[in-house]
């Protein structure tokens, strides 16, 4: 069994031997992914999203009542990333898990939405 003296030892050996520019460089990149990877669960805990959001894209994963969206006020159906969806406010949309159903309630898609 080694002393912790002897392991403080090997560790000093071992360190010498790397190039101290390779040393650097490897602490930098460290550091960095988990800053990153910390950012992340912050994000995550504060309910900004699962994923990565490309502008004004919204992941139809994060849709929460269906997976695509009408108003109550309108004949159209959108995608949620759509951007005729976003122009719905919130208290008059009304969410379909499916493009059938939307055409079911007599709702017809939207011909500038890209996907439907």
């Amino acid at each position: 069994m080694t002393t912790i003296a002897e392991t403080r030892e090997i560790c000093k050996g071992l360190i010498a031997r790397v190039p101290r520019d390779a040393l650097l460089v490897s602490v930098l990149v460290l550091a960095s992914l988990l800053s990153f990877g910390l950012g992340f669960l912050a994000g995550l805990e504060a309910g900004q999203g699962n994923g990565v959001s490309l502008g004004s894209l919204t992941p139809l994963a994060t849709a929460t009542a269906g997976s695509v969206v009408a108003s109550k006020n309108g004949t159209k159906y959108y995608l949620p990333q759509c951007a005729g969806a976003e122009r719905i406010s919130e208290g008059n949309k009304v969410w379909f898990v499916s493009a059938a159903q939307a055409l079911a309630a007599g709702y017809t898609p939207a011909a500038n939405c890209v996907g439907l």
